[in-house]
Order: structure tokens, then sequence, then C-alpha cells
């Protein structure tokens, strides 16, 4: 009896370092699914994110479950879709289109994957105050899960200030008022925050560094990076180093596929499985880059 058949993709730009086929092809031909995940790289087409429509309509036409968005799409994709969960419409992106009966629905499992990883990555810290760099299209995801996570007050830098107002202004309306606020100096916050939480890519192989004072850091503090690549960024390690409790971003990034494969496919992903599976990927990768 064949498998059951099940196309999916991701659209972006500069998509070809993505995790995502390895870590939803091998769960899902585990759960004994014929499971193809293809790459819409915009880059590679030399095209603009003004062709969303026409990859949708291609991605419909190939009978596709669905699609992830990466950037510079999660927020130029919505005019195009029909319906959006309540979380996605409050972020007012969506890395997720589920394609179901003629419909497109769009989803974000960008926050419930930094939610899931925080959870199980540091379950008992302290949550009464956070710094939290970057409001792009990361940060907004990164700061919807830590207010429900708890956090009470959620500080944030961005380089953009106008960004980083507009984030906080957002989130007041979202969860209460003074829940957050925008900040200039991170030094002078750090000193009365429990963590801090890096959502820029600073600390990727191609954008080196730190992004804060290393004197802003001592060991009361805890640290949450969602940088993967590599998985102990300089942030985590002079953290560690520091005496902080740490939490990479590889666990994001598993659980954020976990959501999206659960939403194309129906099966109940193994995540200890696709942790596994992804430590496997960047040991792999890491050992390729030091053989170089």
């Amino acid at each position: 009896m064949p498998r059951p058949k099940i196309q999916v993709g991701l659209i972006g730009a500069d998509i070809q370092m993505s995790k995502s086929p390895a870590l939803h092809e091998r769960e899902a031909g585990l759960h004994g699914l014929d499971y193809h995940y293809e790459l819409f790289d915009l880059t590679r087409r030399g095209v603009s994110p003004d062709h969303l429509e026409d990859l949708l309509l291609e991605v419909e036409q190939r009978s596709f479950a669905g699609v992830n968005i990466t950037h510079p799409c999660k927020q130029l994709v919505i005019p195009y879709l029909h319906e959006l969960s309540e979380d996605a419409a409050a972020l007012g992106a969506v890395n997720t289109i589920v394609l179901r009966d003629g419909k497109r629905f769009g989803h974000n499992t960008d926050w419930s994957g930094f939610y899931e990883n925080f959870t199980r990555g540091l379950p008992d810290i302290a949550k009464r105050h956070a710094v939290l760099l970057g409001a792009g299209g990361a940060g907004v995801a990164v700061a919807h899960a830590a207010l429900k996570l708890g956090i009470e007050r959620l500080a944030i830098s961005d380089r953009d200030t106008h960004r980083a107002e507009e984030l906080a202004a957002q989130l007041n309306d979202r969860f209460g008022s003074a829940r957050a606020h925008a900040i200039s100096d991170v030094a002078s916050a750090m000193k009365d925050a429990d963590g801090l939480i890096h959502a820029t890519p600073t600390g990727m192989r191609s954008h080196p560094g730190l992004p804060v004072e290393p004197h802003a850091l001592d060991a009361r503090h805890w640290v949450a990076d969602i940088v993967y690549m590599p998985l102990v960024t300089p942030l985590l390690k002079l953290a560690r180093e520091r005496g902080c409790r740490t939490l990479d971003g590889g666990g994001m990034t598993v659980f954020q596929a976990i959501g999206a494969l659960r939403l194309f496919s129906g099966i109940e992903p193994d995540a200890e499985r696709m942790r596994r599976h992804f430590a496997e990927i960047i040991a792999s990768e890491d050992a390729r880059q030091h053989n170089v």
C-alpha cells in the first residue's frame, strides 16, 4: 500500500542553508509519510517578493499541503491569505500557511517555537524584568512569547528606535499597559533585569561579534539566544563564562518546525527525536566547517 504523499515547501530569500527540509522529511518519514519539502528561493529564482501571489498559485496547482514563509515575506504574504490564526493576526506575521479546500490559512509557529524552547530550557528562572535585543520580525514573535511566558516587564532595544517603540506599544495594547517599553541604554537596563533575550543576527557566522557590552552580564542573569548557527554564539560563550544560565536557539528552530509539521500533516512529531536530529545536523556542519 503506497504511503500518503505530502508536498510542502519554504518561500523566502537566501534559504539554501535552511534546516527545515531535513527536519521535516526525516520525522515525517518515520511516521510513514511520503513527505517532500521544497525550497522556493526568491534569490535563486531571481524574483522579488512581488511574485508571492504567483508562488502561492504554483504550490496550490501542485497540490501542496502548505508552505513555510520566511524573510522577507512574513508580513507581505498576509494580503494573499483567506484567514489568520489568532496569534498570526496579533503579530501581523505569518510563517506557516496551510492550503486546504481552496483556502489559505496563515499561522505563526515562530512565537510558539520560542515559547516551547524557553519553557523546557529555562523552566524556573526569575521573570520580573527582561531585556530584549531586536524588534524586527524575529523580535516581534519572541516578544509575544516572552509576555505569554509571564515576563512581567520587557525592555526593548533596537537600532531603529521607532521600531522598538512601535513594538512596545503593540505589546501594551495586547497584554496591558506598562508591560513593555523601549530603551536606548542596554547596560543600564541590565542592572535591574533578570535576563536577556537576543533576537538580532549578531553572533551568526555572517554577523560576528557581541550584541551587548561584556560588562552588562553577570552570574545572576539568564540569557536566551535565538541564533543557532553556531549553537554556542559569542554571547552564550561569554554568558557561560560569567556563570549565567543559558538557552541556545536550536530548540526554537526545532519547535517552530514541529508546529509547522503538525499543521501540514496532522501527525504528532516526536520532539526529542527531532531535537537529536537537529543536533546531528549542526554537529555535521560544524565538522565540515572546521575541515574546510
